[in-house]
C-alpha cells in the first residue's frame, strides 16, 4: 500500500500498488472518489515513462488519453457508468486498428501513418465499455509472421522487448509488449493476439494470466492478420478476474467477421471465477505431445506440473494421466500448419491492406511488403530476413484447391488426433499442459485456452540464450501452466483456472528485478 502525504487536513489515503492493483479495487477507488481515472493516466504514463529505456513495452501512448479520461470522469460524476471497465486504462497490442491519432502498424515502418475507417471492432467495444485506450503494446513484427531468423519481442519501430526476471530475459510473443505491460502494471490489463502461442507463450514467460479464445468469439475486424482460420483477440492480466472482466467486454457477433456467427451464447466470465470450481473437474496430461518439447531446460516445468497436480487432486478434481494424442508425432514432423498460415496469409493480408483508407506506402499486397521491407534500412534486412514471406509467396494460397485438403488435414490433428479427440475418448473436461507447451494442440482447431501462473525456474538454473542472446532460461524467470477445453468453453476453463490461481497464489513470491516506482499517491493532487 502507498499512502499519499496529508497536507491541509486531508486524510491520509492508501493506495494499492499499481503492481498488483485488480479491477475491481481500481474501480472501487474511483467510485468512493480517492482517485480520478486522470489520475490513474498520468501514473500509468509515468510508470511507461520509467521503464521504456530496459523494457520497450509500449510501441507509442494515445495522445488523447488525459482528455478521454477526463470526460469519463466528468460521466462518472454525473452518474452515468458505462460498466465495470469505466475509466479504466488499457494498452492494446500493435495491431488493433484505432481511428485516433495512433498507428497500427504490426511493429513495421510499412504501416507508420496509414489510416483504417473506423476503430477495430474489439477496439471500440472496450470503448464503448468505458476503457481508456492508453497506448500501442509493442510485439514482434507482424505477429511473429515474417522471418525465419528474427527474435521474439523485436520490431522495426519498437525495438526489442525484454522480460524484466532476468536481464535480456526473452520475452516470448508476439504478444511480448502485452505481457511485460501487464505485468509491471503499465496499465490495468492489455489486449494480445493469438494465432499460435502469441498470447500463451508470453502470458506464461511474464507470469501473467492471459486468455486465449476461441477463433470466433472475439472479432478480428481491422485486425492485421495471419489467418482467418487461427486468430483471435484476448486478454492479458495479472489474475484470472481481471482477464475475465476485459474478456467480457470484448466477446460478441460482429457482421465484419462471418465467424463470429458461431458463438452460442455470452456467459457471465467474472461470474465463473469461484473457489470451488475444481470439485468434480477430470482433467487430462497429454506426456506424449509434452515429451516432444522436452529437453534439460524444462524439467523444472515438469516437476511444477507434478505439483499442480496434487493441487487439482486436493481440490476435488480427477487428473488422468497418459490422455494422449494419437497423431501428435505425425502432426509434430508435419509442415501442413505452417503451409496453412502461409496460404492465409497473403489473402488476408491483402484485406486488411484494401481497409485502409489512407496507404502511405502504397502497398498493397504481401510481395509489394516484402519488396518495402527488404529497401528499407530501418527494417534490418537482411539481418532479419523475410523467409516466412517467401515461404508464402512461393507456395498456393487460400483459394487454390489444395487448400481445402490441407486445411482439413490440420484440423484432424486437433480433432479426433489431437486434444479434442483425447477430451472425448477419456470424458474429460479440460487438457492440461505446462504453457511452453500447449499453444500448438489448440491452435489448428481453433479452441481456447487460459494460462496462469505455476511458477519460476530455481536458484542454480544454467542461463540458457538464444542466438540473439536473448536469456530463454535462467534463476526467477516465470513460466505458466495451460486449461485447454473445447470451443466456447471459456466460462468453464476460467473456473477452473480461477480455482487453480486462488489456490497457489504464485504470481506475487517473485518480483522483476526492476519495477516503476510512480504510484497514485505521487499523481493524486498534484
Amino acid at each position: 500500500m502507498h499512502c499519499s502525504q496529508q497536507t491541509n487536513d486531508v486524510p491520509c489515503v492508501d493506495y494499492t500498488s499499481l503492481l498488483d492493483a485488480s479491477i475491481e479495487s481500481l474501480s472501487s477507488g474511483l467510485a468512493r472518489r480517492k482517485f480520478t481515472s486522470v489520475d490513474l493516466v498520468k501514473a500509468y504514463l509515468a510508470r511507461i515513462a520509467e521503464v521504456q529505456e530496459d523494457f520497450h513495452a509500449v510501441t507509442e501512448v494515445n495522445p488523447d488519453a488525459l482528455s478521454i479520461a477526463a470526460d469519463l470522469d466528468l460521466e462518472r460524476l454525473h452518474g452515468s457508468l458505462r460498466g465495470p471497465l469505466h475509466g479504466i486504462p488499457l494498452l492494446i497490442k500493435n495491431v488493433i486498428a484505432t481511428n485516433d491519432k495512433m498507428n497500427n502498424t504490426a511493429g513495421s515502418w510499412a504501416l507508420l501513418g496509414a489510416k483504417v475507417p473506423r476503430d477495430a471492432t474489439v477496439a471500440k467495444k472496450l470503448r464503448d465499455a468505458g476503457a481508456i485506450l492508453l497506448g500501442k503494446s509493442s510485439l514482434t513484427q507482424w505477429a511473429n509472421f515474417r522471418s525465419d531468423n528474427s527474435s521474439n519481442g523485436w520490431s522495426s519501430l519498437g525495438g526489442q522487448v525484454y522480460g524484466p526476471y532476468f536481464p535480456r530475459q526473452d520475452p516470448w510473443g508476439s504478444s511480448s509488449g502485452s505481457g511485460v505491460a501487464a505485468t509491471l502494471g503499465l496499465a490495468s490489463g492489455c489486449l494480445g493476439t493469438e494465432t499460435d502461442g502469441s498470447i500463451t507463450s508470453p502470458a506464461s514467460s511474464n507470469n501473467v494470466v492471459g486468455i486465449k479464445p476461441t477463433v470466433g468469439l472475439t472479432s478480428r475486424y481491422l485486425v492485421i492478420p495471419i489467418s482467418e482460420h487461427q486468430d483471435t483477440v484476448g486478454p492479458m492480466a495479472k489474475s484470472v478476474k481481471d482477464a475475465a472482466y476485459i474478456l467480457q467486454a470484448i466477446v460478441g457477433p460482429d457482421p465484419h467477421d462471418n465467424y463470429t456467427s458461431t458463438i452460442p451464447h455470452t456467459p457471465d466470465y467474472v461470474k465463473a471465477c469461484k473457489h470451488s470450481s475444481l470439485y468434480g473437474m477430470r482433467f487430462g496430461i497429454p506426456r506424449n505431445a509434452i515429451s516432444l518439447a522436452l529437453d534439460s531446460s524444462t524439467q523444472p516445468q515438469i516437476k511444477a506440473l507434478g505439483q499442480a497436480i496434487k493441487v487439482l487432486r486436493a481440490a476435488g478434481a480427477t487428473v488422468i494421466d497418459n490422455t494422449n494424442f494419437t497423431a501428435a508425432d505425425e502432426f509434430w514432423n508435419s509442415k501442413i500448419s505452417a503451409r496453412v498460415l502461409e496460404a492465409d496469409f497473403v489473402v488476408n493480408l491483402q484485406g486488411y491492406l484494401t481497409s485502409l483508407t489512407h496507404n502511405p506506402n502504397d502497398i498493397h499486397s504481401l510481395d509489394q511488403l516484402r519488396n518495402f521491407t527488404r529497401n528499407s534500412l530501418l527494417e534490418e534486412y537482411p539481418l532479419r530476413d523475410t523467409g516466412v514471406w517467401d515461404a508464402a509467396l512461393s507456395g498456393w494460397n487460400n483459394t487454390d484447391p489444395r487448400f481445402w485438403p490441407a486445411y482439413q488435414q490440420n484440423l484432424y490433428y486437433g480433432d479426433d488426433g489431437g486434444l479434442l479427440g483425447a477430451m472425448e475418448r477419456f470424458k474429460l473436461d479440460a487438457i492440461i499442459m505446462p504453457a511452453d507447451f500447449a499453444a500448438h494442440w489448440a491452435a489448428t482447431v481453433g479452441t481456447p485456452i487460459v494460462t496462469v501462473p505455476l511458477g519460476f525456474y530455481p536458484p542454480g538454473t544454467p542461463v540458457v540464450k538464444d542466438s540473439w542472446g536473448l536469456v530463454e532460461s535462467a534463476p526467477k524467470i516465470p513460466f505458466g501452466i495451460s486449461f485447454m477445453g473445447r470451443k466456447f468453453s471459456e466460462e468453464k476453463l476460467i473456473s477452473m483456472a480461477y480455482a487453480f490461481e486462488q489456490r497457489t497464489k504464485v504470481r506475487n513470491t517473485v518480483q522483476p528485478y526492476i519495477v516503476p516506482k510512480t504510484e497514485l499517491s505521487d499523481v493524486v493532487g498534484k
